[in-house]
């Protein structure tokens, strides 16, 4: 049998991108010197939670990880598509930063996926369940996937550090491609006080604001007490009056929408996925065919995704900055994919 080939790796700075393209062009891939310098050096138990996520809703995928943690070999699989799969996310990160290679890695299974995901909902570091309902979910269906089957129920909302939230996601296959807020176990009086102050911020610029609210008392409100506003969560240690907690989301969603472009700063990955994923990934996961989408400043970490692309995919894109505008326009041809439907050797 021939001796598997892994493409070498260094780091934990893209470690879910590169999982995602290893397993989108089953490209075996051994990473090392993760954490070495630091203080609590290899793999987070979130990350290793994530590699099993992988591993359970992939076929023939498996993986290695050295005794200090600061390595391992990861071979990718073929999610052929199950139904009533459960997977908890613990409490370091949220459930999105699961949900969110799980959703582009489904969408081209054998059959569709139902997984139920259990922990925290919603993080200072990524987008909340609730931002993926509104908004990305509906970026989705706009590059041709299908709104029979593509579904995201909430039984139950969780904040840090206790959890108990809850959700079912089932997502549907393709052969090719084509603000939110909830508080928990809080006053409803703190939930009117946030949408009052974020509403009088907004009020100078737009005099018809809507802002829905959800919320959530008993077992579904999870274990934890708190408030979130769409996808951006303001934590602090003490105590934070909620008028300042309205004040700060209706300013810092401002301030995206003062970079220009179409996709804020933490959908780059999902719309360079989006624009390789979803353009690139929903498109260059089509047919080959010319593509474009145009964002704001480009974040790290939206540089880290094209570097990763072009690595993996070979896919390149033609930057185009708009000074006028302040925004960038990205342009590239896909590579073509389609359904993954051959297994590793």
């Amino acid at each position: 049998m021939e001796k598997t080939r892994y493409k070498k790796l260094s780091g934990s700075q893209n470690l879910r991108q590169q999982l995602v393209l290893s397993t989108l062009t089953f490209t075996p891939i051994q990473i090392h010197d993760i954490r070495t310098n630091e203080t609590w050096p290899g793999l987070l138990k979130y990350e290793v939670s994530l590699v099993k996520l992988l591993a359970l809703v992939h076929h023939g995928c498996s993986f290695e990880i050295n005794d200090t943690g600061t390595g391992f070999k990861f071979k990718p699989g073929i999610a052929m598509g199950r139904l009533k799969l459960d997977h908890d996310c613990g409490f370091e990160r949220s459930i999105g930063y699961f949900l969110e290679p799980l959703s582009l890695l489904g969408l081209f299974a054998k059959k569709p996926i139902t997984i139920t995901l259990k922990g925290i909902t919603n993080d200072s570091k990524g987008p909340s369940i609730d931002t993926f309902r509104s908004t990305t979910f509906p970026i989705l269906k706009r590059f041709g996937v299908p709104s029979e089957g593509l579904e995201l129920e909430i039984r139950s909302h969780g904040c840090a550090p206790k959890g108990g939230g809850e959700v079912v996601v089932a997502i549907p296959v393709v052969q090719s491609l084509e603000c939110v807020k909830f508080s928990t176990r809080v006053s409803v009086q703190f939930e009117n006080t946030m949408v009052h102050a974020a509403r009088g911020v907004f009020h100078p610029f737009l005099p018809d604001v809507h802002i829905f609210t959800d919320h959530r008392a008993g077992p579904q409100a999870g274990e934890s007490h708190g408030e979130h506003i769409s996808e951006v969560d303001y934590e602090k240690k003490e105590l934070v009056p909620p008028k300042d907690v309205g004040l700060k989301i209706a300013s810092v969603l401002l301030g995206e929408i003062g970079q220009g472009g179409v996709v804020d700063s933490n959908h780059q990955f999902a719309a360079i996925w989006v624009c390789r994923v979803c353009f690139f990934f929903f498109v260059s996961l089509c047919p080959q065919d010319a593509s474009k989408v145009r964002v704001g400043k480009l974040s790290p970490y939206g540089i880290d995704t094209l570097k990763n692309i072009s690595d993996f995919l070979g896919v390149k894109f033609v930057i185009m900055p708009c000074a006028s505008t302040s925004t960038v326009l990205l342009k590239c041809v896909g590579c073509g994919m389609r359904k993954l439907s051959r297994k590793i050797s």
